[in-house]
């Protein structure tokens, strides 16, 4: 990690001030600002007119009030947010997550981390995202249909494919955005395809969507692999979470000869010294929406099962982690690195704690920063609204080669970037500062708006 510059230090403080305990958003700028202090002493000029200041600051904040019925014909009261952070490569674009732990110091650092994200891919595309405090664990399908149905009433009035293009999340998947879709429909009174990513195929949706984030992940990581002259062949590896981002990125793994032994749910973890049945997993999480301990009370012998526990306290060679912010401690970190642990790509968004980056990189270990390593989701999002925009339909594997392309562009970009500015193979500082000069070069081109 590098300290923060003397001269961004009151920007940070500023942060800090303006933003009081909002500790994701804290922990997210400040990763940012630990890597530009090279860039402004090669140009100056980002310096100026408060770029950085404006950068640190969404453009727009919106928060509502979500009231639904439940099944007991019980009014219930939800809050939806949705944060525009930048605009200055294009539309607004990022995720929606229903999970009670969201706040608007969440959203906001996810939108920060997807201004940057979303610049890495190069395409037309700025930084938001959204979402609510509501459950959809344990709700029936007309229970999240009145509650999308709800959140689309306010939400609709502040997306456009123009605008800003909302997708799916954690907690947020095809169901959900057919039923937000529809309302948006009925509302407006058009057929925006373009409005809304993550769509079913039958309504203009991309084929490898799905899978979009997971593989990225896995071609960011191969890439990187490659530049030491080894691969995932034979490579036993460790996926957290079992939702769409850990089911895609263990398919890849599998495809490029890995060995998955272990994947994790909120509740705990299994091991299958065998290698995870990915047909199995797909069955408990996408279709009966299950526990991952069902995993080994199916399987039985040769799978074991952890409630709660820590799933990087198993050995692996490739540690992918794939669920949720802050997962992965610096205590985690350094028992991974004792079990031989060479490289680590963030499947999620900012999987990691400072203190874990730390250790990876005082270790040597090959590191693939989220806003880097996660990019494929959005990306494939963008040629989504690219096929929406001329009524066109790709094929998946026209799709997966145009994703691959923009995945090793940007471990490409990340890598070159690190070496320009004296610190070869790290790919936080390379990804940080690529994304920034993306946008602050818009920004400035754009005047003080």
């Amino acid at each position: 990690m590098n300290a923060i510059d003397e001269k961004l230090q009151p920007i940070l403080s500023t942060v800090l001030h303006r933003n009081a305990g909002e500790t994701e958003f804290h922990q997210a700028v400040q990763e940012v600002l630990e890597s530009l202090g090279r860039v402004i002493s090669k140009h100056p000029e980002y310096a100026e007119e408060a770029l950085i200041e404006r950068i640190c600051e969404p453009e727009r904040q919106i928060i509502f009030r979500v009231p639904w019925v439940d099944d007991n014909n019980d009014v219930q009261i939800n809050r939806g947010f949705r944060v525009q952070f930048n605009s200055a490569l294009g539309p607004y674009k990022g995720g929606l997550r229903f999970h009670p732990s969201v706040n608007v110091g969440i959203i906001k650092f996810l939108g920060f981390e997807q201004t940057f994200k979303n610049a890495l891919t190069g395409m037309p595309i700025g930084g938001g995202k959204g979402g609510s405090d509501f459950n959809p664990r344990g709700r029936s399908d007309r229970e999240i249909m009145r509650f999308c149905q709800s959140f689309m009433v306010e939400l609709h009035r502040h997306v456009g494919e123009y605008t800003d293009v909302p997708a799916g999340d954690i907690g947020v998947g095809g169901r959900e955005i057919g039923y937000m879709f529809g309302m948006y429909k009925r509302l407006t009174n058009r057929y925006e395809a373009g409005v809304l990513t993550g769509k079913g195929l039958s309504y203009g949706g991309s084929r490898a969507r799905t899978e979009a984030t997971g593989f990225g992940t896995v071609y960011f990581v191969e890439r990187m692999l490659a530049t030491t002259g080894t691969s995932f062949e034979g490579k036993r590896c460790v996926v957290s979470g079992s939702g769409n981002v850990a089911i895609y990125a263990m398919q890849k793994v599998m495809s490029f000869g890995g060995t998955v032994v272990a994947c994790s749910d909120s509740d705990g973890y299994i091991v299958d010294e065998n290698g995870i049945d990915l047909a199995l997993v797909k069955e408990i999480k996408e279709v009966r929406r299950g526990r991952i301990s069902e995993y080994a009370e199916l399987k039985g012998d040769g799978v074991h099962y952890v409630k709660g526990g820590s799933i990087w306290d198993v050995p692996c060679e490739v540690a992918l982690p794939c669920a949720t912010q802050n997962e992965l401690t610096g205590a985690d970190a350094k028992t991974l690195v004792e079990n031989g642990v060479i490289a680590v790509g963030e499947g999620a968004n900012m999987p990691s704690t400072p203190d874990a980056v730390h250790v990876f990189q005082k270790a040597k270990v090959l590191f693939a920063p989220g806003k880097a390593a996660n990019a494929g989701g959005v990306a494939t999002s963008a040629l989504e609204m690219q096929q929406n925009a001329s009524r066109d339909s790709w094929s998946f594997a026209k799709t997966e080669e145009r994703l691959a392309q923009i995945i090793h562009s940007i471990h490409d970009a990340c890598a070159e970037t690190a070496d320009e500015y004296g610190a070869p193979g790290d790919y936080v500082l390379g990804a940080n500062i690529t994304g920034f000069v993306r946008v602050a070069e818009a920004m400035r081109a754009l005047g003080v708006v």
